[in-house]
């Protein structure tokens, strides 16, 4: 059963959650090395080169059924990893989330995958970007990437901690849980502060 889900606000009244520094000053780290997908219960940039030709090959093809185009793509023909992408000094954190097509035929990703974080509070869902939302037609064994912006936790206190993230590609109920590769907490804010984002099917891998 899918989790409550949680805004950046609603965490600051669960219990539990301080805003106090924490007494040793260590920073709350996530492995920055790339997450590969585990199977989960079904529910609703700083990228390099590689990356920018894989995304470019992404959209070639002549797809799978009558019409000459690809039929979605599905959860279980998908490869689904996460890295950190964040430029040091910004104030917003980026994460690229990669779909790799393993199914043995072209498909389709359209529009947004829903993402969400897993924290010590709940369930937090990202917010879409509202950017154009092509549609991709993903060529068996390439890839494609989007990006989720967080906000960086610099407020001193421990936050909101980050346990995991949870990716469901789009127009699909099933979905992949990844460890968390971004910095290890959220801020708790009183709302005005900059929500997690994701952005469309295409936006990391080029610069984004």
């Amino acid at each position: 059963m899918r989790v409550t889900k949680l805004t950046i606000a609603a965490l600051a009244a669960v219990a539990g959650l301080s805003l106090t520094a924490c007494d040793n000053g260590e920073d709350i780290a996530a492995d920055p090395q790339p997450a590969a997908s585990s199977p989960a219960a079904p529910s609703t940039g700083g990228a390099d080169t590689d990356q920018d030709q894989d995304q470019e090959g992404a959209a070639a093809g002549t797809g799978s059924d009558e019409d000459g185009t690809a039929d979605a793509c599905r959860t279980d023909e998908l490869e689904v990893t996460a890295s950190d992408v964040t430029i040091e000094g910004d104030t917003v954190g980026t994460v690229a989330v990669e779909f790799t097509n393993g199914g043995g035929r072209d498909c389709t990703l359209t529009g947004y995958a829903g993402v969400d974080l897993k924290t010590n509070a709940g369930s937090l869902s990202a917010e879409r970007t509202g950017e154009e939302a092509p549609s991709v037609v993903l060529k068996d064994g390439k890839s494609v990437w989007f990006a989720v912006t967080y906000p960086v936790n610099d407020s001193g206190g421990s936050g909101a901690r980050i346990t995991g993230l949870v990716v469901t590609p789009p127009n699909e109920t099933k979905s992949v849980t990844l460890d968390w590769p971004g910095t290890g907490s959220l801020p708790v804010t009183d709302g005005s502060g900059t929500p997690v984002k994701v952005g469309p099917i295409g936006s990391a891998g080029q610069g984004g």
